[in-house]
């Protein structure tokens, strides 16, 4: 787990000096090492994170002279033992244990095809001596980030978005699209956009060749089709009960593989006990897991502990809880709000920034849950779309923060467009392969939703805090056998019904059964008090003011009755506004 960067120059020599002031950004994730290597018109920059190989053999960039090719890799293998032992086979020595090498050896022996044959989560750059190629890749569920900015004939790629302000000559203004989709998505917004115009991420699943001559080629690897497969007619419920299990179970095993400590984030909800509970049933023992809670607001509760503790007491985990009071998430709040490489207004991140920083005391990769609620059907509108025969606008009613109209009373008028968002979701149902509109709802929410919202927000935090984040529900074997599921058994009885069932046999019955939660952060959802005069000093501010992102008859509407301006999901859109300006303000734009 790293930050890598470079820059490759089309017709000229890298700028190594851009490359440097990006590896100063990116060094939260990479605390352990940095490197950087050059070569004329490729420059490559890595803050290493030491996980797999904690010897100076591992270090990158990885340079291969033998095979002409240098690698820049972030993220981890999880098949890289097996992999190695193939490419030994076919005569390729290794020089470390790393899964870094592997990767590099398996691209010299597979080509760009290699990316079929990890398991894991990546995103990684390697430059072709001979030819001058550069290839650019990022994992099928885009749990790795890969952004990018191009300007003449110079082309840099970075794991952050500030990392690529930091080399400077970007295009800062806003983008309207993407706006739109900030403003009705949580903050989500689906690459290759970015709030900004210009820096944009490269898609999940996806390969960019760039060619010395300026050419390129874009190639999607990997897609998910979501609905019932004609040779699982004769699986029975408890059939696909017993493949979840076994399948999760390959999943949190996999992601064991370390040369550090491991933990698990334990919330206290069904997802993250199940993987402690799998991990018991495979013998690991002394296991660390790590809760947080805060001060609750307006009759909000801001912790689950008594589940947590079920779950740590049941299979031994060694426990620790942080609590969190409101003066902490506080001062958390500016930290937190600098970590993000997008704008994400989710309550939890600086839940999920303080629990790492005091995760990353114990150990150097957790697992976490993020992904099952999307993967398995638990979110509240899936069974809204069970028949309908309008998705697009069922699941706009049930998931947008605001419609268009409201979008004209937010924004300034210059930034008002199209309804960029409403469009987006007709033309994804649309080109879905997907039959039914619930499977079509589920395919937007793993290719889209989840990677720009919970999983960046993971990513972000965690690495702002030297820990890394594993996500067993987004191992694409288990994502392909759940795509599989019909969807009447993901979205019965308020949701992830085959998974509960499954963890029935692994999990007490207590937290199976418990009443949905959420990882809580109830000052950020009503604004009071010192939260209050944090949001009114962001958006009061002369270059909030001068910027004129927002309509301010709106701004004041929200200051006025912030309780009565939630989202359907019941997020604040006054925190949605501000955190939007705040995270420019943060980041210098």
């Amino acid at each position: 787990m790293c930050g890598i960067c470079g820059e490759i120059s089309l017709g000229g020599t890298a700028d190594a000096c851009a490359v440097r002031a990006m590896m100063a950004v990116l060094s939260p994730r990479g605390p352990d090492a940095s490197g950087l290597h050059g070569q004329g018109a490729v420059v490559f920059g890595h803050c290493r994170l030491k996980i797999i190989d904690l010897s100076e053999a591992g270090q990158q960039p990885m340079v291969d002279p033998e095979l002409g090719l240098t690698l820049v890799f972030n993220g981890c293998i999880y098949n890289y033992k097996d992999l190695r032992t193939e490419l030994e086979g076919k005569g390729y020595r290794f020089f470390s244990t790393s899964d870094t090498e592997v990767v590099l050896k398996s691209y010299h022996a597979w080509g760009k095809d290699c990316v079929k044959r990890f398991l894991g989560m990546f995103a990684f750059a390697v430059h072709e001596r001979d030819s001058g190629r550069v290839v650019l890749a990022r994992d099928r569920l885009g749990i790795k980030p890969l952004y990018f900015s191009e300007s003449g004939k110079r082309f840099r790629f970075a794991s952050s978005l500030p990392a690529l302000l930091a080399a400077g000559d970007v295009d800062t203004s806003i983008d309207p699209e993407a706006l739109h989709h900030y403003m009705s998505w949580h903050a989500g917004v689906p690459a290759p956009l970015t709030i900004l115009k210009g820096i944009r991420k490269i898609h999940p699943a996806t390969i960019l060749t760039l060619e010395p001559d300026g050419t390129r080629k874009k190639e999607t690897y990997w897609s998910l089709v979501i609905g019932p497969r004609d040779d699982d007619r004769g699986m029975s419920e408890a059939d696909w009960r017993e493949a979840v299990l076994d399948s999760l179970g390959r999943a949190v095993a996999r992601r064991q593989i370390a040369d550090v400590p491991t933990g698990v984030l334990l919330s206290g909800g069904l997802d993250s006990s199940v993987i402690v509970a799998l991990l018991a049933r495979n013998g690991q023992k002394g296991l660390k897991t790590f809760s947080v809670g805060f001060d609750a607001v307006n009759g909000v509760e801001g912790d689950e502990f008594k589940y947590s503790d079920i779950i740590a007491a049941e299979f031994g985990t060694d426990h620790a809880k942080l609590v969190v009071d409101g003066s902490r998430t506080l001062e958390a709040l500016p930290l937190a709000i600098h970590a993000m490489a997008e704008p994400q207004m989710s309550h939890d991140a600086v839940a999920f920034l303080l629990l790492s920083q005091e995760v990353a005391k114990h150990v150097k990769v957790i697992q976490s849950g993020q992904g099952a609620d999307e993967v398995f059907g638990g979110y509240h509108w899936y069974p809204k779309l069970m028949g309908s025969t309008d998705p697009v606008a069922d699941y706009a009613r049930a998931y947008h923060d605001r419609d268009h109209a409201e979008m004209r009373e937010a924004l300034s008028p210059d930034l008002i467009g199209a309804d960029y968002s409403r469009d987006y979701l007709a033309r994804f149902f649309g080109d879905s392969k997907s039959a039914s509109a619930i499977d079509k709802t589920l395919e937007l929410d793993q290719q889209i939703m989840l990677v720009d919202d919970p999983v960046k927000r993971v990513d972000n935090m965690t690495m702002a805090c030297g820990l890394e984040a594993r996500v067993p529900f987004l191992d694409h074997e288990l994502v392909e056998l759940a795509a599989r599921i019909p969807a009447e058994l993901k979205v019965r009885d308020g949701g992830k019904y085959i998974l509960k069932e499954a963890a029935r046999q692994v999990v007490p019955a207590a937290v199976i059964d418990r009443p949905k939660g959420y990882f809580p952060v109830p000052a950020l959802k009503h604004i009071r008090g010192p939260f209050m005069d944090f949001v009114r000093d962001v958006l009061d501010k002369p270059v909030a003011r001068e910027r004129g992102l927002f309509n301010r008859a709106y701004v004041d509407r929200l200051l006025a009755d912030p309780d009565g301006t939630l989202t359907p999901k019941g997020n604040s859109k006054l925190w949605q506004v501000a955190l939007l300006e705040a995270w420019l303000q943060s980041h210098g734009v």
